[in-house]
């Protein structure tokens, strides 16, 4: 049924009632009108809702806007059109860009099915106009279209874990998931809906091919406890990816090789540009800084010292130079990822070394760890045999 409201102003609305706020659209699947916008820079679709008393931004992606975020008292609630009750989590002063032209207005930030629903007070406010029949929404002589999405066409697409499982604490790890309808769309970015993301577990975005069998989907466990994921839960969102542009990296030419590597003395000038070429195409394995010391994840180190009780030292007294010093390479190694904050039983002492250039290199005194640990054999084969196996081989 299609109506116009052209020329009318909407129903006056004194003040947002804090407590039982109404919405008609918590429990939509993509039903009404929509507009593209954005809020505080993230572009999202925005449900035009004039059943709705206050304007919604739903939780997972309130945690990716900039804004000042405020909480508000646990006995706020959202009543829906069907009578349901939701937890209000907060407000948030936000930007909101509709067309050409910004907004400030608080929105209120619940667990939502659309990404934001514009209420009666943001279009009151700003003296939205809302025309059904030509499908626009305008104001301050801005026409903005508005197109409809039902539930039946919806581009979204839930992607359920393949097996069942376990993230272990503060862990990362890639989960195989399929989506639940295939044949909507091919390509599509995954995001994480609100229900995974409260339970302290995050999807990282990624470009993926739902024409494969099973989509990576890289998870990350927050909590300190192992998570479970069980076979057929939904981890994650995608929605269709409109157009793929193609940038080719772009390497440096100024790229800085080590001054073994400048002259490339005995080759020629065909030779050296291979060189060069080859280098560039592969910089990234390069360490370009002191703190770019590269980083393996595909296992994780351990030290055996079998039953042995915990190395303690004290920490060796340092002048009053050399603390700072200290304090400051600390510092720097944490910042650069290098080394993280800890507490256990296991303590050994640092020890600063002045190296020929006058910088100091920071140390530390493993010796009565080294004489605990138990060590691994992995015996060698004989170098010469070796050698001699790879003899006439190009």
């Amino acid at each position: 049924m299609y109506g116009r409201l052209t020329g009318r102003r909407l129903p006056f609305l004194n003040k947002a009632p804090e407590e039982g706020l109404k919405v008609s659209a918590h429990c939509g699947g993509r039903n009404g009108l929509y507009l593209e916008g954005s809020i505080c820079g993230i572009p999202c679709l925005m449900l035009v809702d004039t059943g709705a008393n206050v304007t919604l931004v739903r939780t997972d992606l309130s945690q990716k806007l900039k804004g000042n975020f405020i909480y508000t008292a646990p006995n706020i609630s959202l009543k829906t059109a069907t009578g349901e009750k939701a937890e209000i989590h907060g407000k948030l002063d936000a930007t909101i860009e509709c067309g050409s032209r910004k907004f400030q207005h608080k929105i209120y930030v619940a667990d939502i099915t659309d990404p934001c629903i514009l209420g009666l007070d943001f279009l009151q406010k700003f003296n939205f106009m809302v025309d059904l029949e030509k499908n626009e929404i305008r104001t301050g002589g801005e026409e903005i279209p508005l197109f409809s999405a039902s539930a039946e066409d919806s581009k979204l697409c839930s992607v359920l874990a393949k097996e069942k499982t376990i993230i272990p604490a503060r862990s990362e790890c890639l989960i195989q998931g399929v989506p639940e309808a295939s044949g909507k769309f091919r390509y599509a970015v995954t995001d994480f809906p609100s229900q995974v993301s409260q339970k302290g577990v995050l999807v990282a975005a990624t470009l993926v091919d739902l024409k494969k069998e099973a989509i990576p989907v890289r998870v990350l466990n927050l909590d300190h406890k192992p998570k479970a994921i069980d076979k057929g839960a939904v981890i994650a969102t995608c929605e269709p990816v409109v157009d793929i542009v193609a940038r080719p990296q772009k390497f440096s030419e100024s790229l800085r090789l080590p001054s073994i590597l400048e002259n490339l003395e005995g080759l020629n000038e065909e030779q050296r540009t291979a060189v060069k070429e080859l280098l560039q195409e592969f910089q990234n394995l390069f360490s370009t800084s002191d703190s770019d010391v590269g980083r393996c994840n595909m296992t994780q180190h351990r030290i055996n010292t079998g039953n042995h009780p915990p190395i303690k030292q004290y920490p060796r007294r340092l002048p009053l130079a050399k603390k700072e010093e200290a304090e400051r390479l600390v510092k720097e190694m944490v910042d650069n990822g290098i080394i993280e904050e800890s507490s256990g039983p296991w303590a050994s002492p640092i020890v600063l070394v002045k190296k020929k250039d006058g910088s100091t290199r920071f140390c530390v005194d493993y010796r009565k760890l080294n004489e605990i640990t138990i060590k691994d054999s992995y015996p060698l084969p004989r170098i010469d045999d070796t050698l001699d196996a790879l003899n006439g081989s190009q």
